[in-house]
């Protein structure tokens, strides 16, 4: 049997990750011991009673069947409680929400939904990968976002050209940001919103990283400046937030013609959500009060420990105030694939080229605390000698 890949599949530029892979893959032939902290798995458990609500969810009578095609009733019930309670806005969930199996494949489903082959997609110039590749596997086009250094890594709203505004089905933006960390205010979404209604385009928040902040108050919902969801969809993400990444669980809140063009599109290539999956998510959004800050609190610390070991070695790093992550400048005059090889060939620590999350991420790298302190803080010990190193001989 012949297999044939369509023109797009082909056409995608190469995976970065999948590169990684290759390099810790002959690392460890070569029986290298490496600190991997490259992707965002989280490490952290699930609090026990996570455990227990799946666990009683999966021995209930009829759980064995398929799961409804938009979602179970204890999660839309949980989904609109938690929206009420932590961000004020008051949704319709069974109408304007959905369960998904992870907000990736949620986003990877508005676009293919609502675009096609000449539509445009408006995607940040660093940006998680399926933002851009989903929107070239339908064929349509992307637009870049400047999103810079020098601004935070706060989306430049007044610097896409209107042409391309106007052909734009959709406008994907993400705080707090992966993987900057950047996060921004009430009043970004407020300018967010209105350019979307401006320009008669959907604006997708992507805010799986809402509840990992650390500094100062807790991160705004776009939908607190779309209280009629007249132009905005927002996905949200079990997995950091509650340590449920292999779960596969989120959900999508917003527009309610945009939730009926995703239910649509999902319905025709897969089944629905685990039952017993959203069950355990139900549980696990009632109870955020005391679930997310042990998690977020232990994030900080991890962040403050390898933080505190850079700048001990003499790299005063910048620390973000969201997220699981450290977004850095890679040494000055080192290409960024340079640098990622010698931090796994020579000190056995892995982290991301900024690259992988498209050319505006040239010149960075991406660390996920995705360990403890104590080996977080040796990693970072090993990264700053690299540096030096390497900044000597550039």
């Amino acid at each position: 049997m012949t297999l044939v890949q369509t023109a797009t599949l082909r056409s995608l530029p190469p995976y970065v990750f999948a590169e990684l892979d290759r390099l810790k893959a002959d690392a460890r032939a070569r029986g290298a011991t490496l600190v991997d902290l490259g992707i965002g798995s989280p490490d952290l458990p699930m609090a026990p009673a996570v455990i227990d609500a799946l666990a009683a969810a999966a021995a209930e009578p009829g759980i064995q069947g398929y799961p409804p095609f938009l979602g179970a009733p204890r999660f839309f019930d949980a989904i609109g409680r938690f929206m009420a309670r932590r961000f004020g806005v008051t949704v319709d969930a069974p109408n304007e929400a959905l369960a998904l199996s992870g907000a990736k494949e949620g986003i990877a489903g508005i676009i293919a939904a609502l675009c096609g082959p000449g539509d445009v997609v408006l995607v940040p110039e660093i940006y998680y990968p399926v933002y851009a590749r989903a929107a070239w596997l339908v064929g349509a086009e992307v637009r870049w976002m400047p999103m810079r250094a020098d601004t935070g890594f706060v989306l430049d709203l007044d610097a896409i050209p209107a042409a391309e505004a106007r052909r734009a089905k959709l406008m994907i933006v993400n705080y707090p940001n992966n993987p900057t960390g950047a996060r921004v205010d009430r009043a970004f979404y407020d300018r967010a919103v209105a350019f979307a209604t401006r320009h008669d385009l959907l604006l997708v928040s992507d805010a799986a990283y809402s509840e990992l902040t650390f500094d100062g108050s807790p991160a705004p919902s776009a939908l607190q400046s779309d209280p009629a969801r007249e132009v905005t969809l927002e996905f949200h993400s079990c997995s950091k937030t509650f340590s449920m990444a292999g779960l596969r669980i989120g959900f999508v809140v917003g527009n309610a013609r945009a939730i009926d063009a995703l239910a649509a599109y999902r319905s025709n290539i897969g089944y629905g959500t685990a039952t017993a999956v959203q069950h355990a998510a139900a549980y696990a959004l009632d109870h955020h009060e005391e679930l997310v800050p042990p998690k977020a609190a232990a994030y900080r610390s991890r962040r403050d420990a390898m933080a505190n070991a850079f700048r001990a070695a003499g790299w005063d790093v910048a620390v973000p105030e969201a997220t699981m992550y450290l977004w850095l400048p890679v040494p000055e005059g080192v290409d960024d694939w340079d640098w990622v090889k010698a931090l796994i060939d020579r000190d056995g620590v892995v982290v991301t080229p900024g690259v992988a999350f498209g050319d505006g991420g040239r010149g960075f790298f991406r660390i996920s605390l995705v360990r403890d302190e104590a080996t977080l803080a040796a990693a970072a010990a090993r990264i700053a000698a690299r540096r030096r190193v390497l900044m000597r001989a550039a």
